[in-house]
């Protein structure tokens, strides 16, 4: 596999024109991932009258939209303790957003069905195994914390109910939280974009926007000008504001009916373990499993280049991590592939609308759900409604930016390595990683 090779992407799909010349529109909306395109569906759902134009510099679903791991999840990348802590918030208004992350993934399977988008949706809940003994403490530790910010709706599992669900390899328990589904990323981003033109709106593919400020958006092929510019660009914003971190994934060929009898997943429960360094997999409607994970380095001065998608030793060490897990022998692997996703420098995801400009993102790859509530909570904005999306913690909030190079490239390879030794300093000591404590305060937590 020497470039990469998306399963999600479609040989198939017509391509859009670029923008030709000026245009006047209501609302502006640059990237067309589920940020803009969410959007677009609530605005132009809202009020059918409005003049949406949405800009993109590739095609629809280029970036962490068309690629991800197919995870629809209530995750938010920073903890509820985090929340109650940014200035205006309180317990009350973390746990609002617990609740409106809950949500946001059942609206996600509410208006696939009623649109008709055929995306793979499908709600088996989220299990996190506990493959050691430190990662045990850790899952009690999480069950523990959940209760005391919310319904209390993450269980602990022992081994046996866990093998009821999953067989996996040197499991001791788990975690599992229903508040999950899986999906096929890339038919959700281009069923949503057939929805969204059926509505009215309009997108312009191959529309590179090397200005956006309120009021307009600057291509080289003309200046639309709007009310809002929505800047829903994620992991190629560019800047200070978010660095764009890699995340790669691989995938099996459709396994045989007695692989599957003897691995489990028959409710397609996404699945991960409780190690540092992130893993996340889930059973595809085809039979397939889809597995990844982080450790490709950052690059200098948040370059993001087509060939930073393949790192074969990633790509490698997926592939043996997924074996060990399930005990797989001859599986053979079909596609790998990978991109950028946006980390800001807090790991809190913010969603605003300021002055005639308005912005969403810093997802660090939560960002299936996530970015359909950013949707709604815009098109409020927007509109000027005052509603509990718009109280939510995350309006309105603003990182501090990255550190300036080379400090920025130091920092965060350090902490991505330092995640690599956290769980093999687990693996020598059985004991919980000090090195991952030193680094809880920089991870969201």
């Amino acid at each position: 596999m020497g470039r990469a090779l998306n399963l999600w992407s479609s040989t198939s799909v017509t391509a859009r024109p670029p923008l030709a010349g000026d245009r006047d529109a209501d609302v502006v909306i640059v990237g067309a991932g589920y940020t803009g395109l969410w959007t677009a569906y609530y605005l132009a759902r809202a009020d059918p009258s409005l003049r949406i134009v949405v800009l993109e510099k590739e095609t629809v679903g280029f970036g962490a939209s068309g690629r991800n791991g197919g995870w629809c999840s209530a995750l938010f990348p920073a903890s509820a303790r985090k929340l109650a802590a940014l200035p205006g918030s309180n317990r009350s208004a973390a746990i609002d957003m617990h609740r409106a992350m809950q949500d946001s993934v059942n609206e996600v399977g509410l208006v696939t069905a009623a649109e008709g988008i055929d995306c793979d949706y499908h709600k088996g809940g989220t299990i996190v195994l506990a493959r050691s003994q430190a990662q045990l403490a850790r899952a009690r530790a999480e069950v523990a914390s959940a209760g005391e910010w919310g319904p209390g709706d993450l269980r602990f599992l022992s081994s046996d109910e866990v093998s009821a669900q999953v067989r996996a390899t040197k499991v001791l328990g788990a975690t599992f939280t229903p508040h999950c589904a899986v999906i096929h990323p890339g038919k959700l981003v281009r069923g949503l974009a057939e929805v969204v033109e059926g509505l009215g709106v309009v997108i312009f593919e191959q529309t590179p926007v090397s200005v956006v400020s309120p009021g307009r958006a600057v291509t080289p092929y003309g200046v639309v000008r709007g009310d809002v510019v929505v800047r829903a660009t994620e992991g190629f914003t560019g800047g200070r504001a978010v660095a764009p971190v890699y995340s790669l994934v691989v995938a099996t060929e459709p396994l045989s009916a007695a692989t599957w009898d003897r691995i489990g997943l028959a409710d397609r429960p996404s699945f991960s373990d409780h190690r540092h360094l992130i893993i996340y997999g889930q059973r595809t409607a085809d039979g397939r499993l889809v597995f990844g994970g982080r450790g490709a380095p950052y690059h200098f001065r948040s370059r993001v280049r087509p060939a930073y998608d393949s790192e074969p030793r990633v790509f490698a060490k997926l592939q043996a991590t997924l074996k060990d897990l399930f005990a797989l022998e001859d599986v053979q692997f079909t596609h790998a592939w990978g991109g950028p996703l946006g980390v800001p420098r807090d790991w809190c995801a913010s969603v605003g609308l300021q002055d005639g400009l308005a912005w969403a993102g810093g997802y660090v790859g939560d960002g299936v759900s996530t970015t359909n509530l950013a949707g709604r909570t815009l098109t409020d904005l927007i509109l000027r409604r005052e509603t509990s999306l718009t109280r939510l913690p995350w309006v309105n909030h603003h990182s501090r930016p990255w550190e300036p190079e080379p400090l920025r490239w130091l920092g965060i390879n350090a902490g991505l390595g330092a995640m690599t030794l956290a769980d093999t300093e687990e693996r020598l000591t059985r004991h919980q990683s000090q090195i991952a404590r030193l680094m809880d305060p920089l991870l969201g937590h």
